[in-house]
């Protein structure tokens, strides 16, 4: 698995800020040749953001730019409330067909999704990569990633179900009885703008869900892309559209999830601010959320680990996805024994990174999604200066379209720096010094997000420490492993700031469904529990 993961412009109603003003549609690269694959993905100069079984929108339009040019891609017509309201009562509606339908035959659809998405996964993972901004390869792999849950939940789809209880009363049986929750509302960050919600949807969809997605306003367009492959799929079965909706929309889309009691659960990635905002405004009908918000994640090297493993990893985790995943390494602990030669390595590493455009095969580390991502990533450089850091390597802006920025490492800031407690989300590692294995584990834990962590070291004794009650406080704890790279089967999702939520794999599906513990008496008697007598 919002992650800046972030949707911060998930509830934003504007296009982009700071991006040129709406072009012309012959400048829209979906109207040169080179982009002609676009129209491979049903996609248009002026494309229509709210599918409820029809597709339309009624708001402001909206266009996307490519963050490795800033150059303008296509645009989208979002929804307005009128829309969201037309969009919730279809999308009820048709969670009635849905939910009469046995689970397996719910993952036989799911299956056939997973099937659609396979046949588009190259054009896909290049709209992924145009519009976001991450390299080619991980956007086919992200594309990958909704395939992948799509064939673990048609697996699922016939494993659902609660247990038989022994009850205390003879003539009686006590089952757990799981039945969906009925529509879930899912809000989705840029820097995964198909795979986080290809985790809702496929879990949710087989135990019996309805869907409404809003999608990251600066990435409408692989939203729109997205949705067309799954009502293709829906509508050749003839099943409503509406199980699988979409609102593309701003703040007044989000608020309205949010708010309204017709949302059985929603489903929020982004920042932890506006994660916040979301669990309070859903707390307070008693609604349900799954929240997925930031992370400040470590990886912590002791002086006996494996080098060969820690400089790849630290690099992957720290550099990938332009330092845009949610489990991106912010902060990398190194026993001072072994300190000043990890980061000799490490800059030589980075120095070999290859920087261009996304879509290029050679391509290892491409654009920061938005020119406010610049901002916050020079700003954040600068206040590591002012706290006492030193910029190893990286720390400017690459003089080239687009909004590129260079890889970072800095070094000798206190663990508890300000500028280190901050979320960032850019490719800024802070490299730390440690003593000790407690004090370490301690530093790990200090900070207000509990995502993802990782040591790395080949003391078996300190592994499990690490995986006990006084190691990690968070929800991914890896051991010579990055931080980054979380597998499908697992629950994904993390603990204090980041929200608590589980999406993917493991006993996930359980939070998309409501839960009835039901007792039968198939005697002729009326016992009462423990041992009452009424009479």
């Amino acid at each position: 698995m919002l992650r800046l993961r972030h949707a911060f412009a998930a509830l934003s109603p504007l296009p982009r800020a700071g991006s040129p003003p709406a072009a012309a549609m012959s400048t829209l690269l979906i109207s040169q040749e080179r982009y002609a694959w676009l129209r491979e993905l049903g996609l248009q100069e002026e494309n229509p953001g709210v599918y409820n079984g029809r597709w339309g929108g009624r708001g402001q339009v909206v266009t996307t730019y490519c963050p490795a040019n800033n150059e303008p891609i296509a645009s989208v017509r979002q929804g307005n409330l009128e829309d969201y309201e037309e969009t919730v009562k279809k999308a009820k509606e048709a969670w009635k067909v849905w939910a009469d339908i046995p689970a397996p035959k719910r993952g036989e659809i799911v299956r056939q999704i997973g099937d659609a998405l396979r046949q588009k996964i190259k054009v896909l993972g290049s709209l992924v990569s145009l519009e976001m901004g991450k390299i080619f390869v991980e956007g086919v792999g992200e594309v990958q990633e909704y395939v992948d849950v799509c064939d673990y939940a048609v697996g699922l789809s016939r494993m659902i179900g609660g247990p038989i209880l022994p009850s205390e009363r003879p003539g009686h049986a006590l089952i757990e009885q799981w039945n969906p929750v009925g529509l879930v509302g899912v809000i989705t960050a840029f820097n995964f703008p198909v795979a986080v919600y290809g985790w809702n949807s496929a879990i949710a969809m087989i135990c019996g869900n309805a869907c409404l997605w809003k999608g990251a306003p600066t990435t409408s367009l692989v939203s729109v892309a997205v949705t067309k492959i799954i009502a293709k799929v829906l509508e050749d079965n003839k099943l409503p559209g509406a199980i699988c909706s979409l609102v593309c929309g701003g703040a007044d889309i989000g608020t309205a999830m949010a708010r309204d009691e017709r949302m059985d659960l929603l489903s929020f990635t982004g920042s932890t601010k506006v994660g916040k905002q979301v669990a309070l405004m859903v707390q307070e009908r008693f609604g349900r959320s799954l929240l997925e918000l930031g992370g400040n994640n470590a990886i912590i090297v002791f002086e006996d680990a494996d080098l060969n493993l820690v400089i790849p990893s630290a690099l992957f985790a720290a550099v990938g996805t332009a330092g845009q995943r949610c489990t991106t390494a912010r902060r990398l602990f190194l026993h001072e024994s072994i300190h000043d030669e990890v980061v000799a390595k490490l800059a030589k590493a980075y120095a070999q990174v290859r920087i261009g455009d996304p879509w290029d095969s050679d391509t290892l580390y491409g654009p920061l999604h938005t020119k406010e991502a610049v901002k916050m990533f020079l700003d954040a450089v600068e206040q590591a200066k002012q706290q006492g850091g030193s910029v190893v390597c990286g720390g400017k802006v690459i003089n080239r379209p687009g909004n590129y920025v260079e890889p970072t490492i800095v070094t000798g800031l206190p663990h508890n720096a300000p500028i280190v407690h901050t979320e960032t989300f850019a490719p800024i590692l802070y490299v730390l010094k440690f003593k000790e294995e407690e004090e370490v584990f301690a530093w790990n834990n200090e900070v207000k997000q509990g995502l993802s962590s990782s040591i790395f070291t080949k003391d078996l004794g300190r592994i499990f420490r690490w995986l006990g009650p006084k190691g990690s406080d968070c929800g991914i704890v890896n051991v010579n492993i990055p931080t980054s790279g979380a597998e499908i089967g697992g629950a994904f999702g993390g603990e204090k700031h980041t929200g608590g939520g589980r999406e993917s794999g493991s006993d996930s599906w359980k939070l998309y469904m409501r839960r009835s513990t039901c007792t039968i008496n198939y005697s002729k008697d009326l016992p009462l529990a423990q041992g009452i007598k009424f009479q």
